[in-house]
């Protein structure tokens, strides 16, 4: 037995791109930066940055594209995914984190301008779960890379 479970909080580094495939099924992509800060052995704070490539489908893609863009402030639940395409010859492989739990954190201007997010709780979180379903990842060919 295996777990594959990945938690983050985070930025979203630009706003996110959204596809619609197989009779308007949504998948969205964008990044997210998490950064952490320690003093390093002459006691001078440092500060790392790690980007993350965040993929979202179905009715979680649709709060993205609605509400998340660059600077959102987000908490993701996911699995870690690993694919390749081959292109002119040359194989790229690449991390992506499939997320299927996502909390919208911050204030509003970080939840998508001056209205309100959906199912805002009082402590000014946001949770969307996406259900379990099939993974479509395969659907999308390399040709249909965003990058």
């Amino acid at each position: 037995m295996g777990v594959n479970k990945v938690i983050l909080v985070g930025n979203v580094g630009k706003d996110p791109e959204v596809q619609y495939i197989k009779e308007d099924v949504p998948v969205a992509r964008f990044t997210l930066a998490t950064s952490e800060t320690y003093k390093d052995k002459n006691g001078e704070k440092q500060t790392t940055t790690e980007w993350h490539n965040i993929v979202v489908w179905r009715g979680l893609a649709k709060v993205v594209e609605q509400w998340v863009k660059k600077g959102s402030q987000l908490y993701i639940e996911g699995k870690i995914t690993n694919r390749s395409y081959e292109k002119d010859g040359v194989t790229k492989y690449f991390t992506e984190i499939v997320a299927n739990n996502m909390q919208m954190l911050g204030n509003k201007e970080n939840t998508g301008g001056g209205a309100p997010a959906p199912q805002t709780q009082a402590n000014n979180t946001t949770t969307v779960s996406q259900p379990k379903t099939e993974d479509l990842s395969e659907d999308i060919g390399g040709d249909d890379l965003p990058f």
